[in-house]
């Protein structure tokens, strides 16, 4: 009877080659085949179970700058090296070249730059030269006599003695790039563990072709977002203006405008519709352009613009809410008379003074037959900064809205005196200070508006 088949386990060759160069025994003692499964077995599962936790591990990743680490790190625990390095090079506009170092500086990424691509394993695996599909080794570049002189010297410099490259590509996914890894002394990885870093880097490749196709949409959505928004403000004598948008990666609706009215007079406009997605932001659009229709032929009376927008919200998309502040300023006379329906009230930073505006309690358009409410004036004195928001603003930072507000408060007032006459110079203090740590960059899917204006 022949002996048993046994299976292939995730591609991993199940047979256990016999030694032909056995001494003879001095009495026959039987084999124990199953010995030899149970050990091969259980290396099997061992390598399954590290595979597994890695491909989880990159799976959980939900940006192409965590994912690309997590492959670096991986890919580096599989071969046994300490250092590596990674470039993507993916086809198609949107999504630039990136290199990313595991153990180097950035100097030590420069001068591997310097050393010609084709001279190294890793530029020759980029370039897709063939031999390469399966990975290159150099298990002892500073013993190679081929080896590119300025190889050479920057290797010796970095003190790395061998390499390990391989491809990111796929049968779907393309060729999106390369990694290699680096070893402080001559050796190169095992067949297993060649074997192991494939199949992870397939995986790896796959992954990375979906968030770098994510990465594009969420390019374009931020390129319709702010091409639905002003693309300059305007200048008015007697007040200056900056603007900062956020776009949340589905594209929301948060939005904000400033217009030129007659004699001088200024609109300003910060607003959210509900939702997000194209149809919030082909929302946001309609209704900030009905917006300027409705301020040029009565600014000055700022709750007639939202009873007007309201009306129109309601007709059109009855299913839709929004809120919105409409300020109707006077720069020459330094008065600002506004309206809000639901929307947050404004803050007012100054010399002596950081303080939220007062407003009337008044409900987002859509959420009434009729909506009404009483406008609210103020006088900002000569160097003080009004600051409109929409609410995202205080939703990124994930505190409840008492706390928001207070950190809100808190964040204006703590604007150094030096930059307090700089609109632009206040919102981007309030942003870093309410976001820090790249908090206004996260996938969060609230957008955020700031909108500042200082007057003389």
């Amino acid at each position: 009877m022949s002996a048993p088949h046994l299976p292939k386990v995730a591609g991993i060759d199940p047979e256990v080659p016999v030694s032909t160069h056995t001494a003879a025994p001095l009495r026959e003692v039987p084999a124990a085949p199953g010995a030899f499964i149970q050990d091969r077995l259980a290396g099997w599962v061992s390598d399954l179970t590290t595979l597994h936790e890695l491909t989880e591990r990159l799976a959980g990743t939900a940006t192409l700058d965590a994912a690309l680490n997590e492959l670096l790190h991986a890919g580096a625990a599989l071969v046994g090296a300490r250092r590596g390095l990674l470039v993507l090079e993916p086809a198609g506009p949107g999504t630039p070249s990136t290199t990313l170092g595991l153990g180097l500086s950035h100097a030590d990424l420069g001068h591997l730059e310097t050393v010609e691509r084709g001279a190294t394993a890793l530029g020759r695996v980029l370039d897709g030269v063939p031999g390469t599909a399966d990975g290159i080794a150099g298990p002892d570049l500073l013993g190679d006599k081929n080896l590119d002189p300025r190889h050479r010297e920057v290797a010796t410099r970095l003190g790395y003695a061998a390499s390990y490259a391989l491809p990111l590509a796929s049968e779907q996914a393309g060729r999106l790039g390369g990694a290699a890894w680096l070893y402080d002394e001559p050796g190169e990885p095992s067949e297993k563990q060649r074997h192991l870093v494939g199949l992870y880097a397939r995986y790896a490749t796959e992954h990375l072709a979906r968030l770098i196709e994510l990465e594009r949409a969420r390019a374009d959505v931020a390129t319709v977002a702010e091409e639905l928004l002003p693309s300059r403000l305007p200048r008015i004598p007697g007040v200056q203006l900056a603007a900062r948008h956020r776009t949340g990666p589905r594209g929301g609706g948060d939005w904000y405008d400033a217009l030129p009215l007659p004699e001088h007079t200024l609109g300003l406009a910060v607003g959210s519709v509900g939702g997000s997605g194209p149809s919030a932001m082909a929302a946001m659009g309609r209704l900030r352009a009905s917006l300027r229709a409705y301020a040029v032929m009565e600014g000055e009376d700022p709750v007639a613009v939202l009873s007007d927008l309201e009306l129109l919200l309601r007709l059109t998309e009855p299913a839709r809410t929004a809120t919105a502040l409409f300020a109707y300023c006077e720069p020459a006379a330094r008065k600002v008379v506004l309206a809000g329906a639901g929307h947050t009230p404004p803050l007012v930073l100054g010399e002596r003074r950081c303080e939220f505006v007062e407003t009337t309690l008044s409900a987002p358009l859509g959420m009434l037959a009729c909506w009404e409410a009483p406008s609210v004036e103020f006088s900002p004195a000569p160097g003080e900064t009004v600051l409109l928001y929409t609410d995202g603003l205080l939703r990124r930072t994930g505190d409840p809205m008492d706390r928001a507000f207070a950190r809100l408060h808190s964040a204006a007032a703590s604007v150094p005196k030096a930059g307090r006459h700089d609109p632009a110079a206040v919102a981007d203090h309030v942003l870093r200070t309410m976001l820090p740590d790249g908090l206004d960059r996260t996938d969060s899917a609230e957008d955020v508006v700031i909108l500042a204006a200082h007057f003389d």
